[in-house]
């Protein structure tokens, strides 16, 4: 593992492992794409770190995130979520996860998957290389484009803001900031 990066200010090696191992790099599968966007939709008013820590709570509660297995979800299952508090409990944010599931299925048999949908909105030409954090947008005009065209498929919880971070989580942006000991694995990544 590289040296603990500087972009979040983080102590936490739970951060640093996201950080050095997962933040910016690509994610191009539809299920990883999915599962991030939930992510950031239950991130909502609350702390990354916080999601970090009950992420395998959220994988087992969600099914790994596999689309097919959450879109069917019923009442039932939205009930069970509401007492699992390994979770987030937000009623609005674990009904989203189920509908965008479904959404995502549909967008998947209409044939503009979800993967193809996040990547066609990379920023062109690349935004200049963040120097601090305070460099870093909290949206972009194409945040807001792709946040319009998945609410208006059928998706929730998917503001600019939101859309922006899964944007930086999925390597769409690689936000990783110049002096950071990871930043040019990432961009390799995504070049590859």
């Amino acid at each position: 593992m590289a040296e603990p990066g500087p972009c979040f200010g983080a102590a936490d090696p739970l951060y640093l492992v996201y950080h050095d191992e997962e933040w910016g790099r690509p994610v191009r599968d539809e299920r990883g794409i999915y599962e991030r966007l939930c992510l950031e939709g239950f991130q909502s008013g609350l702390s990354w770190l916080t999601i970090l820590r009950k992420r395998p709570a959220f994988r087992s509660a969600f099914q790994g995130f596999d689309p097919e297995a959450v879109a069917a979800f019923g009442a039932a299952d939205v009930e069970r979520l509401l007492g699992d508090a390994g979770i987030v409990r937000h009623r609005g944010k674990i009904e989203a996860a189920i509908a965008n599931a479904r959404v995502t299925l549909a967008l998947r048999e209409a044939g503009t998957p979800l993967q193809t949908l996040l990547w066609a909105h990379a920023p062109s030409p690349a935004a200049p290389v963040p120097r601090s954090a305070s460099d870093w947008p909290s949206s972009t005009p194409d945040s807001t484009l792709l946040a319009r065209r998945l609410r208006r498929a059928g998706f929730r919880f998917v503001g600019p803001t939101t859309l922006y971070a899964a944007m930086q989580a999925c390597g769409v942006v690689n936000d990783h900031l110049a002096g950071c000991p990871v930043r040019e694995d990432v961009e390799r990544e995504r070049r590859a």
